[in-house]
C-alpha cells in the first residue's frame, strides 16, 4: 500500500515525494462537513467512505409515491474510475477537504516530477501514477493546478492545451488537406497521437490535454 511521505529537504526548499494514495481509506481526524441530496449537482464533489468522487452526470427522480432518488455517475478522484451511484432524499453526503494549489512545473529526476509551489517556494515531487497521461505533457516552468485531498496531490490539471514538436511520423502528402484521415505520430515525450496525413516530422501542432487529442497544426518561427 503506497503513502505519502517527506522524502528530504534541499537548501530552504522542502521536498515532498507523493505516489498515489490508497484506493480506501477512513478519515481518521475529524470530521468532514456533509452535503444533503439536495445539494448534488454536476461538477459537485463529494466523498464516499474517505475517497473523494466528482458527480459526472445527475439525475433527478421521484418513483410513484415514494421518496425522491438521486442517481449520479461519480468519477473517483483517485484513480479515475467511473460508477453509478443513486442517493435517497434523506441520505448525507460528505464534502472532501479538497485544496488547488497553483505550481510550477521543474524538471524530472529520472524517475519523479518535480513542482515548486508558487507562494511558499515548496517543492513537490510526485510520481507518475499521480500525473497519469499528464506526464507527457509536460513542459519546462508549465503552470498547472494540482488539487490536494486532505494535503495529499491526487490531480494534476494542466493548460487545456499545449503545442508540441512531431519528432516522428509518416512523410506527409502534400497537398492533402483532409483532417479525417489520420496516421500516427509522436511527440518528444514518446506518447503517440493520431494527425492528419500533411503533418510532417518537424512539425508543432497543439494538442488537447483533456483527451491527448490531435487538435490543430501550429506555425513555430
Amino acid at each position: 500500500m503506497q503513502q505519502f511521505f517527506p522524502e528530504k529537504t534541499l537548501g530552504s526548499a522542502a521536498v515532498v515525494v507523493y505516489s498515489r494514495p490508497p484506493l480506501f481509506y477512513k478519515a481518521t481526524e475529524g470530521k468532514c462537513s456533509m452535503y444533503s441530496a439536495s445539494d448534488l449537482r454536476k461538477g459537485l464533489k463529494i466523498e464516499i467512505d474517505g475517497v473523494p468522487f466528482d458527480i459526472v452526470e445527475y439525475e433527478f427522480y421521484r418513483p410513484g409515491k415514494g421518496q425522491a432518488m438521486y442517481k449520479c455517475r461519480i468519477r473517483n478522484l483517485l484513480n479515475n474510475n467511473v460508477t453509478d451511484k443513486t442517493f435517497r432524499e434523506v441520505d448525507a453526503i460528505g464534502e472532501p477537504n479538497l485544496e488547488e494549489r497553483e505550481m510550477q512545473y521543474s524538471y524530472n529526476d529520472g524517475e519523479h516530477y518535480v513542482f515548486l509551489e508558487n507562494r511558499t517556494y515548496e517543492q513537490i515531487t510526485l510520481s507518475p501514477d499521480v500525473l497519469g497521461n499528464a506526464k507527457y505533457f509536460l513542459r519546462e516552468d508549465m503552470t498547472v493546478k494540482v488539487l490536494f485531498h486532505n494535503d495529499r496531490a491526487i490531480v494534476v490539471n494542466l493548460p487545456a492545451y499545449v503545442e508540441k514538436e512531431i519528432v516522428e511520423t509518416e512523410p506527409g502528402v502534400r497537398g492533402d488537406t483532409a483532417t479525417n484521415v489520420t496516421k500516427p505520430a509522436k511527440i518528444d515525450s514518446g506518447y503517440e497521437i493520431k494527425v492528419p496525413l500533411f503533418i510532417n516530422q518537424g512539425d508543432w501542432v497543439r494538442i488537447d490535454t483533456r483527451t491527448g487529442e490531435y487538435a490543430e497544426r501550429v506555425a513555430k518561427k
